[in-house]
Protein backbone atom coordinates (compact mmCIF):
# COMPACT_ATOMS: atom_id res chain seq x y z
CA UNK A 1 0.00 0.00 0.00
CA UNK A 2 2.85 2.34 0.87
CA UNK A 3 4.53 1.60 -2.43
CA UNK A 4 1.31 2.50 -4.26
CA UNK A 5 1.32 5.87 -2.52
CA UNK A 6 4.89 6.45 -3.59
CA UNK A 7 4.10 5.60 -7.21
CA UNK A 8 1.27 8.14 -7.42
CA UNK A 9 3.56 11.19 -7.18
CA UNK A 10 2.28 13.49 -9.95
CA UNK A 11 4.08 16.71 -9.03
CA UNK A 12 7.07 18.07 -7.14
CA UNK A 13 7.70 21.22 -5.15
CA UNK A 14 10.90 23.06 -6.03
CA UNK A 15 12.44 24.49 -2.85
CA UNK A 16 14.13 27.28 -4.82
CA UNK A 17 17.38 29.08 -4.20
CA UNK A 18 16.50 30.79 -0.92
CA UNK A 19 13.66 30.61 1.60
CA UNK A 20 14.20 34.13 2.99
CA UNK A 21 11.22 36.27 1.94
CA UNK A 22 13.18 39.52 2.05
CA UNK A 23 15.47 38.21 -0.72
CA UNK A 24 12.79 36.95 -3.11
CA UNK A 25 12.06 40.17 -5.03
CA UNK A 26 15.71 41.34 -5.32
CA UNK A 27 16.72 37.86 -6.51
CA UNK A 28 13.88 37.84 -9.03
CA UNK A 29 15.03 41.09 -10.67
CA UNK A 30 18.69 40.07 -10.45
CA UNK A 31 18.21 36.77 -12.27
CA UNK A 32 15.70 38.26 -14.67
CA UNK A 33 18.39 40.77 -15.68
CA UNK A 34 20.92 37.95 -16.14
CA UNK A 35 18.46 35.99 -18.27
CA UNK A 36 17.72 39.01 -20.49
CA UNK A 37 21.47 39.57 -20.98
CA UNK A 38 21.91 35.87 -21.78
CA UNK A 39 19.17 35.87 -24.41
CA UNK A 40 20.30 39.15 -25.98
CA UNK A 41 24.00 38.20 -25.88
CA UNK A 42 23.66 34.73 -27.38
CA UNK A 43 21.05 35.71 -29.97
CA UNK A 44 23.22 38.69 -30.85
CA UNK A 45 26.30 36.49 -31.23
CA UNK A 46 24.43 34.05 -33.48
CA UNK A 47 22.98 36.88 -35.59
CA UNK A 48 26.35 38.62 -35.87
CA UNK A 49 28.17 35.50 -37.06
CA UNK A 50 25.45 34.40 -39.49
CA UNK A 51 25.11 37.88 -41.02
CA UNK A 52 28.86 38.57 -41.41
CA UNK A 53 31.88 37.04 -43.10
CA UNK A 54 32.68 34.92 -40.01
CA UNK A 55 31.92 31.55 -41.60
CA UNK A 56 35.03 29.60 -40.64
CA UNK A 57 34.73 26.38 -38.57
CA UNK A 58 35.67 28.23 -35.37
CA UNK A 59 32.67 30.54 -35.70
CA UNK A 60 30.49 27.65 -36.84
CA UNK A 61 31.20 26.01 -33.48
CA UNK A 62 30.77 29.32 -31.68
CA UNK A 63 27.30 29.72 -33.18
CA UNK A 64 26.45 26.23 -31.97
CA UNK A 65 27.82 27.05 -28.50
CA UNK A 66 25.68 30.21 -28.31
CA UNK A 67 22.63 28.13 -29.27
CA UNK A 68 23.44 25.65 -26.49
CA UNK A 69 23.78 28.45 -23.91
CA UNK A 70 20.54 30.07 -25.01
CA UNK A 71 18.62 26.79 -24.73
CA UNK A 72 20.39 25.72 -21.52
CA UNK A 73 19.48 28.95 -19.75
CA UNK A 74 15.90 28.86 -21.08
CA UNK A 75 15.39 25.34 -19.73
CA UNK A 76 16.35 26.45 -16.20
CA UNK A 77 15.84 30.17 -15.57
CA UNK A 78 12.12 30.83 -16.30
CA UNK A 79 11.01 28.14 -13.84
CA UNK A 80 13.53 29.42 -11.32
CA UNK A 81 12.07 32.94 -11.57
CA UNK A 82 8.63 31.54 -10.67
CA UNK A 83 10.02 30.36 -7.30
CA UNK A 84 10.74 33.98 -6.32
CA UNK A 85 7.15 35.16 -6.84
CA UNK A 86 5.21 32.07 -5.66
CA UNK A 87 5.12 30.55 -2.19
CA UNK A 88 5.00 27.06 -3.69
CA UNK A 89 6.78 26.51 -6.98
CA UNK A 90 5.05 23.36 -8.21
CA UNK A 91 6.33 21.43 -11.21
CA UNK A 92 4.41 18.48 -12.64
CA UNK A 93 6.05 15.06 -12.98
CA UNK A 94 6.13 15.17 -16.83
CA UNK A 95 7.44 18.75 -16.77
CA UNK A 96 10.16 17.78 -14.29
CA UNK A 97 11.31 14.83 -16.40
CA UNK A 98 11.29 17.02 -19.51
CA UNK A 99 13.38 19.68 -17.77
CA UNK A 100 15.83 17.02 -16.58
CA UNK A 101 16.13 15.60 -20.09
CA UNK A 102 16.89 18.89 -21.84
CA UNK A 103 19.17 20.07 -19.02
CA UNK A 104 21.29 16.94 -19.54
CA UNK A 105 21.27 17.35 -23.33
CA UNK A 106 22.59 20.91 -23.27
CA UNK A 107 24.94 20.45 -20.29
CA UNK A 108 26.73 17.52 -21.93
CA UNK A 109 26.64 19.28 -25.31
CA UNK A 110 28.71 22.12 -23.90
CA UNK A 111 31.43 19.73 -22.71
CA UNK A 112 31.85 18.16 -26.14
CA UNK A 113 31.44 21.42 -28.03
CA UNK A 114 34.34 22.97 -26.12
CA UNK A 115 36.40 19.88 -26.97
CA UNK A 116 35.53 20.24 -30.67
CA UNK A 117 36.57 23.90 -30.54
CA UNK A 118 39.88 22.92 -28.90
CA UNK A 119 40.55 20.46 -31.73
CA UNK A 120 39.71 23.18 -34.26
CA UNK A 121 42.28 25.51 -32.64
CA UNK A 122 44.83 22.67 -32.62
CA UNK A 123 44.46 22.18 -36.38
CA UNK A 124 44.53 25.96 -37.03
CA UNK A 125 47.77 26.49 -35.08
CA UNK A 126 49.64 23.22 -35.61
CA UNK A 127 48.55 22.25 -39.15
CA UNK A 128 47.48 25.50 -40.83
CA UNK A 129 48.28 24.26 -44.38
CA UNK A 130 45.81 21.36 -44.02
CA UNK A 131 43.19 23.34 -42.09
CA UNK A 132 40.64 23.70 -44.92
CA UNK A 133 40.81 19.98 -45.66
CA UNK A 134 40.84 18.74 -42.06
CA UNK A 135 38.10 21.10 -40.88
CA UNK A 136 35.87 21.10 -43.96
CA UNK A 137 32.19 21.98 -43.72
CA UNK A 138 31.27 18.29 -43.97
CA UNK A 139 33.65 17.33 -41.14
CA UNK A 140 32.33 20.10 -38.88
CA UNK A 141 28.73 19.12 -39.62
CA UNK A 142 29.41 15.50 -38.76
CA UNK A 143 31.15 16.55 -35.55
CA UNK A 144 28.08 18.56 -34.51
CA UNK A 145 25.73 15.71 -35.43
CA UNK A 146 27.92 13.21 -33.56
CA UNK A 147 28.00 15.36 -30.43
CA UNK A 148 24.24 15.85 -30.37
CA UNK A 149 23.69 12.12 -31.00
CA UNK A 150 25.82 11.20 -27.97
CA UNK A 151 24.06 13.82 -25.87
CA UNK A 152 20.59 12.62 -26.83
CA UNK A 153 21.49 8.98 -26.13
CA UNK A 154 22.97 9.85 -22.73
CA UNK A 155 20.08 12.11 -21.70
CA UNK A 156 17.56 9.49 -22.83
CA UNK A 157 19.29 6.78 -20.78
CA UNK A 158 19.36 8.96 -17.64
CA UNK A 159 15.74 10.04 -18.03
CA UNK A 160 14.49 6.51 -18.77
CA UNK A 161 16.17 5.21 -15.61
CA UNK A 162 14.73 8.13 -13.63
CA UNK A 163 11.23 7.23 -14.85
CA UNK A 164 11.65 3.84 -13.16
CA UNK A 165 12.39 5.43 -9.78
CA UNK A 166 9.60 5.46 -7.17
CA UNK A 167 9.47 8.77 -5.31
CA UNK A 168 8.54 9.42 -1.70
CA UNK A 169 5.95 11.93 -0.52
CA UNK A 170 6.12 14.81 0.25
CA UNK A 171 8.08 15.27 -2.98
CA UNK A 172 10.00 18.47 -2.29
CA UNK A 173 13.14 18.87 -4.41
CA UNK A 174 15.81 20.79 -2.51
CA UNK A 175 16.87 22.67 -5.61
CA UNK A 176 15.61 25.26 -8.09
CA UNK A 177 15.33 22.79 -10.98
CA UNK A 178 15.02 19.05 -11.57
CA UNK A 179 18.59 17.78 -11.35
CA UNK A 180 19.76 14.18 -11.07
CA UNK A 181 21.05 14.05 -7.50
CA UNK A 182 18.27 16.07 -5.81
CA UNK A 183 15.72 13.80 -7.51
CA UNK A 184 17.55 10.62 -6.47
CA UNK A 185 17.50 11.84 -2.86
CA UNK A 186 13.70 11.52 -2.95
CA UNK A 187 13.80 7.91 -4.09
CA UNK A 188 12.06 5.15 -2.15
CA UNK A 189 13.37 2.48 -4.51
CA UNK A 190 16.82 1.29 -5.52
CA UNK A 191 18.92 3.84 -7.37
CA UNK A 192 21.85 1.51 -8.04
CA UNK A 193 21.39 1.53 -11.84
CA UNK A 194 21.03 5.32 -11.85
CA UNK A 195 24.23 5.75 -9.85
CA UNK A 196 26.18 3.37 -12.13
CA UNK A 197 24.88 5.27 -15.16
CA UNK A 198 25.90 8.62 -13.63
CA UNK A 199 29.38 7.22 -12.91
CA UNK A 200 29.91 5.73 -16.38
CA UNK A 201 28.38 8.44 -18.55
CA UNK A 202 29.63 11.21 -16.25
CA UNK A 203 33.19 9.92 -16.50
CA UNK A 204 32.96 9.66 -20.28
CA UNK A 205 31.36 13.08 -20.78
CA UNK A 206 33.86 14.84 -18.52
CA UNK A 207 37.10 12.92 -19.05
CA UNK A 208 36.98 12.59 -22.85
CA UNK A 209 36.39 16.33 -23.51
CA UNK A 210 38.84 17.34 -20.75
CA UNK A 211 41.60 15.07 -22.12
CA UNK A 212 40.90 16.25 -25.68
CA UNK A 213 41.20 19.89 -24.59
CA UNK A 214 44.33 19.19 -22.53
CA UNK A 215 46.08 17.27 -25.33
CA UNK A 216 45.13 19.93 -27.90
CA UNK A 217 46.58 22.74 -25.82
CA UNK A 218 49.77 20.85 -25.03
CA UNK A 219 50.43 20.64 -28.77
CA UNK A 220 49.24 24.22 -29.32
CA UNK A 221 51.53 25.67 -26.64
CA UNK A 222 54.45 23.61 -27.96
CA UNK A 223 53.79 24.91 -31.47
CA UNK A 224 53.45 28.53 -30.30
CA UNK A 225 56.76 28.37 -28.40
CA UNK A 226 58.50 27.16 -31.56
CA UNK A 227 57.41 30.30 -33.48
CA UNK A 228 60.38 32.66 -33.71
CA UNK A 229 58.59 35.99 -34.23
CA UNK A 230 56.81 37.73 -31.35
CA UNK A 231 54.05 38.85 -33.71
CA UNK A 232 53.45 35.25 -34.82
CA UNK A 233 53.21 34.06 -31.22
CA UNK A 234 50.82 36.85 -30.34
CA UNK A 235 48.58 36.06 -33.33
CA UNK A 236 48.55 32.34 -32.55
CA UNK A 237 47.75 32.96 -28.90
CA UNK A 238 44.97 35.44 -29.73
CA UNK A 239 43.33 32.69 -31.82
CA UNK A 240 42.96 30.57 -28.67
CA UNK A 241 42.59 33.14 -25.88
CA UNK A 242 38.78 33.37 -26.02
CA UNK A 243 38.41 29.61 -25.97
CA UNK A 244 40.87 29.27 -23.08
CA UNK A 245 38.77 31.77 -21.09
CA UNK A 246 35.53 29.90 -21.90
CA UNK A 247 37.07 26.54 -20.94
CA UNK A 248 38.41 27.99 -17.68
CA UNK A 249 35.00 29.41 -16.74
CA UNK A 250 33.16 26.19 -17.64
CA UNK A 251 35.45 23.65 -15.99
CA UNK A 252 36.12 25.98 -13.05
CA UNK A 253 32.40 26.07 -12.28
CA UNK A 254 32.20 22.30 -12.77
CA UNK A 255 35.04 21.85 -10.28
CA UNK A 256 33.17 23.92 -7.72
CA UNK A 257 30.21 21.57 -8.14
CA UNK A 258 31.86 18.15 -8.18
CA UNK A 259 35.34 18.37 -6.64
CA UNK A 260 34.42 19.46 -3.11
CA UNK A 261 35.10 17.00 -0.26
CA UNK A 262 31.91 15.29 0.86
CA UNK A 263 32.36 16.59 4.42
CA UNK A 264 32.28 20.16 3.16
CA UNK A 265 29.80 19.84 0.34
CA UNK A 266 26.11 20.44 1.03
CA UNK A 267 22.99 20.88 -1.06
CA UNK A 268 22.99 24.64 -0.41
CA UNK A 269 26.57 24.90 -1.67
CA UNK A 270 25.57 22.77 -4.64
CA UNK A 271 22.77 25.19 -5.46
CA UNK A 272 25.15 28.14 -5.45
CA UNK A 273 27.60 26.28 -7.71
CA UNK A 274 24.75 25.27 -10.00
CA UNK A 275 23.68 28.91 -10.33
CA UNK A 276 27.10 29.78 -11.68
CA UNK A 277 27.08 26.87 -14.13
CA UNK A 278 23.48 27.01 -15.39
CA UNK A 279 22.84 30.77 -15.35
CA UNK A 280 26.02 32.85 -15.09
CA UNK A 281 28.23 30.94 -17.57
CA UNK A 282 25.70 31.21 -20.47
CA UNK A 283 25.67 34.98 -19.89
CA UNK A 284 29.48 35.32 -19.70
CA UNK A 285 30.52 33.49 -22.87
CA UNK A 286 29.11 36.05 -25.36
CA UNK A 287 31.00 38.72 -23.41
CA UNK A 288 34.19 36.65 -23.45
CA UNK A 289 34.08 36.09 -27.20
CA UNK A 290 33.01 39.63 -28.05
CA UNK A 291 35.66 41.30 -25.86
CA UNK A 292 38.60 38.96 -26.50
CA UNK A 293 38.12 38.18 -30.20
CA UNK A 294 39.29 40.82 -32.67
CA UNK A 295 37.27 39.42 -35.59
CA UNK A 296 34.06 39.50 -33.55
CA UNK A 297 34.74 43.10 -32.49
CA UNK A 298 35.39 44.14 -36.10
CA UNK A 299 32.22 42.37 -37.29
CA UNK A 300 30.23 44.02 -34.48
CA UNK A 301 31.48 47.48 -35.45
CA UNK A 302 30.57 46.89 -39.10
CA UNK A 303 27.15 45.58 -38.10
CA UNK A 304 26.46 48.65 -35.94
CA UNK A 305 27.69 50.99 -38.70
CA UNK A 306 25.28 49.41 -41.21
CA UNK A 307 22.40 49.75 -38.77
CA UNK A 308 23.26 53.39 -38.04
CA UNK A 309 22.87 54.28 -41.74
CA UNK A 310 19.53 52.52 -42.09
Amino acid sequence: MAEENYSTVTEFILAGLSEKEVLQLPLFFFFLGIYVLTVVGNLGMMTLILSSHLHTPMYFFLTSLSFIHLCHSTVITPKMLVSFVKKKNIISYPECMTQLYFFLVFAVSECHRLAAMAYDHFVAVCNPLFYNVTMSYQVCSWMVVGVYSMDLVGATAHTFCMLRVIFCKPATINHYFCDLFPLLELSCSSTFINEILVLCLGSFNILVPALTILASYIFIISSILSISSTEGRSKAFSTCSSHISAVSVFFGSAALMYLQPSSVSSMDQGKVSSVFYTIVVPMLNPLIYSLRNKNVKVALNKFLEKRSFV
